[in-house]
Order: C-alpha cells, then structure tokens, then sequence
C-alpha cells in the first residue's frame, strides 16, 4: 500500500496527500476541524503561517513607515489599506499553494528548476535586507522597553537577540507556532490606540473610500515606503516554509508525502492567509489613522521611527495611546526579528541542499542554525556599530523594492507551471490579482530610483 501512494506521488500531477496524523493548522485534516464543537478553537486550528506571515509583516520598520505616512501626510494614504489588501493575500496564497504542492519552500523550488546565479542573487539580496530589518527590529524592542523602564537600549540589545535565538534553537516548531500565534494579539493595541486619538470619523470614511494622489517627491517616497514593507521578499520565502514545516510537524517527514494538496487544505490556507493580510492591512489603516488624527494634525510631520511616533503621541492622545503603541512595538518587534532570521534560514539551507526545520536539533541542522545565529549576531551589531537605523531601514526597503518585482514574476512562473504545480496552477482571478501586485511593485521600484536622490 505505501509502495502504491509512493508512485502516485511520483507520477501524477496534483496529487492527493496521504494524511498523518490530524495536527492544527492550514496542513489539518477536514476531520479534526469538523470534530471539533467549539467554533473559536476550530478558528484557531485553521490559523497558522498565514497569520503569522501577515503579523510579522507589521515589524517596527513596517509600523515606522505607516507612523510616517499619517504623521506627514494625514488621512490621504488610508486608501492604500484596502489597495494592497488583495494583492498581498493573492501573492500570499500562490507562495502557500507552491510549498503545499511541491513540498518546498521557494529557494528548494527555484534550486530545482532555475539557474544557481538566480538563485544565488535572490538569495545574498534576501540575506542582507533580511539581517539589516532584524536588526532594526531588536534595537525597536529595546526602544520601546526604554518608554517603560529606563535601561539603556544598548543593554537590553544582547539579552533581547539572546532570548530570540533561544526560543529558536531549544523550541519545537509548535511552541514557536503557538508563541507566534499569541505575539499576533499584541498588534491589537495599535486598533485600540486609533480610537483613543479621537478621530473625525466623517472624514476618515471619506479619505478610505475616495483615492488621493499627488505626484509631489513626499507622496511617492512614502507611497513607495508602504509598499516595500507590506509586499516584502521575507514574505513570499516565510510563507512556503512554514507550510512546509506544518506538514513536517504533522510526520510527513518526506517529499512524496508532502507533494500535492487536497482541497480542503488549500480551503484552509486560503482563509489561514486571507484572515492574516486582512489582520496586517487593518493594523496598517490604523496606525495610518492614529498617526494622521495626533501628530499630523499637530504638525509634527517629521518622525523617523515607529517608537518616536509613539513618544509623539503621549501629549496629544494621552498615556493609555502611548502606552498601546508601545506594547504594541514590543510584540511585533518579538514576532518580526525571528520570523527575519529564520526565513534567511530556510532560504540558504534548502537553497543548499542542506538539512534545515525549528524541529531539528541543532546537532542535526547546524547549517541552518548558524545561518540564523549569524545573521542575529549582525543584526545586533547593527545596533553598536554607529549605523543609523532609519539608514539602514531605508536601505532595506531598497534591496526588498528592487528584489521583490523579478520575485513576483518567477513565482508567477512557477505557480503557473504544470511540470510543478501539476492541477494546481493559478486560477483566472489569483493571475490577474498576483500580476497586478507584480505590476505595483515594478511601478514601486521605478518611482524608488526616480526619487532617490530628489
């Protein structure tokens, strides 16, 4: 019988997964969801890499960029929440279907069916925009942690990298799942703070529902900013390990085992990703409002960082605002720094053909592991070096908009290759939708370098 189900994967295009075992998450069975009576837990067992990928994707780089675009622009960029939305979760979901149905994160695929240079050039520009943002993101942590208790942020660095890499090395792949799962809630309190700013809810609605766009240096350098931290390289390459990693958990430890998808998995990663991008945009629209209602209205326009936002915020919306955002920075920043680190993990170790997974001992993965401990430790010299931050998230957000378009488009490639995907290419809607978000970034990267040195 295994013999049989091992052809089947081999041959035929599309094939059926044989289940383990039920587990939580996009990869579970359609049994362990319908057995389960209590509507919230059945909500939670489908949630997974989906939330997490969209929750990491309001680091504190992402939160600075949305910080700057209310504070300096107000209410006009509120339209760019329900813009991207769409895009991000089509691009999201084509990432999640290619590692369900070939069993392999993007760097596995791209290793086995394009050039090693390709592969080599996606690899080194992920690398370096990847350690730079962890970096940037532990040092906002030890930020925000200053707002409450007065240790000097470069104390807190160290012990802040230290306790990420434990979590990563000594956790099982559930732990750091269920722990990422929860960091997801701190993003809550950047809704919560929205509220407390006290808006003009008329002209709120009116700057969601009707476009405003301007062709001044500002407007696209900070349209351009947005787009960099929502539609991010770590994304795409986080997004297909993890659902590797779901079935790796589930015991199918194997590439025949993990090759095709049912439909009520894919049924699953579709909500998984859709409910995660929806959570990331509505925290973005939120942070956009706060930001806009306080300090644009105040003019204090010129802030660089998410935690400066939230320092800016204490005279205008009180403690309780201030006191959100800060809670709010710390969680994400917990959330963001390992999913940064990690991804450059599983990217260069499948990339390599090495042994790689949050399950593995670090006797068993050390390739893997040292590319994660490596990458913290010069993401935490970032911090000491004398580099600026915003500096060097500025310099992320240009290796993430200059290397997200050719991503896009390979993985609109391989999505739509039946040699791969075998039944499970792109739909009509998921084309025009994942194509259109490739078409923003080209357009994103171009307004980069035409307003690079204006």
């Amino acid at each position: 019988m295994t013999r049989s189900v091992k052809r089947t994967d081999r041959t035929k295009p599309g094939p059926t997964i044989p289940h383990k075992r039920p587990a939580g998450g996009t990869g579970s069975l359609q049994a362990a969801v319908s057995k389960e009576p209590n509507p919230l837990r059945r909500a939670l067992m489908i949630l997974g890499p989906g939330l997490t990928t969209g929750a990491s994707d309001d680091d504190p780089s992402g939160i600075g960029a949305y910080a700057v675009a209310g504070a300096s622009l107000g209410l006009r960029t509120l339209w760019l929440a329900w813009l991207t939305y769409p895009l991000m979760a089509s691009i999201q979901m084509v990432c999640a279907k290619i590692g369900m149905v070939s069993g392999k994160g993007l760097a596995g695929v791209l290793r086995e069916h394009y050039s090693r240079k390709l592969l080599y050039g996606a690899l080194a520009g992920l690398v370096i925009a990847n350690t730079l943002n962890a970096g940037a993101d532990i040092g906002a942590i030890a930020a925000a942690i200053n707002m409450f208790v007065p240790i000097p942020i470069t104390v807190m660095v160290i012990p802040i990298a230290a306790a990420i890499l434990a979590l990563q090395i000594w956790g099982s792949y559930r732990l750091i799942a269920k722990t990422f799962k929860w960091l997801t809630m701190a993003l809550f309190a950047y809704i919560a703070s929205a509220f407390f700013a006290r808006p003009d809810w008329g002209q709120v609605l009116k700057a969601t529902v009707l476009p405003s766009f301007t062709f001044d240096r500002t407007f696209l350098s900070t349209v351009v900013a947005v787009l960099g931290t929502t539609i991010s390289p770590y994304l795409f390459f986080w997004q297909a390990s993890q659902e590797v990693e779901e079935e790796i958990s589930m015991g199918r430890r194997h590439l025949w085992q993990r090759r095709g998808a049912t439909d009520p998995e894919l049924k699953y990663a579709a909500w998984d990703v859709n409910i995660g991008m929806l959570f990331s945009n509505v925290v973005m629209y939120f942070i956009i409002l706060a930001t806009a209602t306080t300090l644009f209205k105040a003019g204090k326009t010129d802030i660089q960082s998410a935690t400066e936002a939230a320092e800016a915020l204490r005279p205008l919306a009180g403690d309780a605002a201030r006191a959100l955002l800060g809670i709010g920075l710390i969680g994400c920043g917990l959330l963001a720094a390992p999913v940064l680190t990690g991804c450059s993990g599983y990217a260069i170790a499948e990339g390599l053909g090495w042994k790689f997974g949050l399950d593995k001992r670090p006797g068993q993965a050390k390739g893997y592991y040292a590319i994660i401990i490596v990458g913290t430790a010069i993401g935490v010299l970032v911090n000491f070096a004398g580099i600026n931050p915003i500096k060097a998230l500025f310099w992320t957000a240009v290796v993430n908009g200059l290397l997200a378009p050719p991503l896009l488009v390979i993985i609109l490639l391989v999505s739509n290759n039946k040699a791969i995907m075998g039944q499970r290419t792109n739909n009509v809607f998921t084309n025009v939708m994942a194509w259109a978000a490739t078409v923003l970034m080209f357009a994103a990267a171009i307004g980069l370098v035409l307003t690079w040195n204006s």
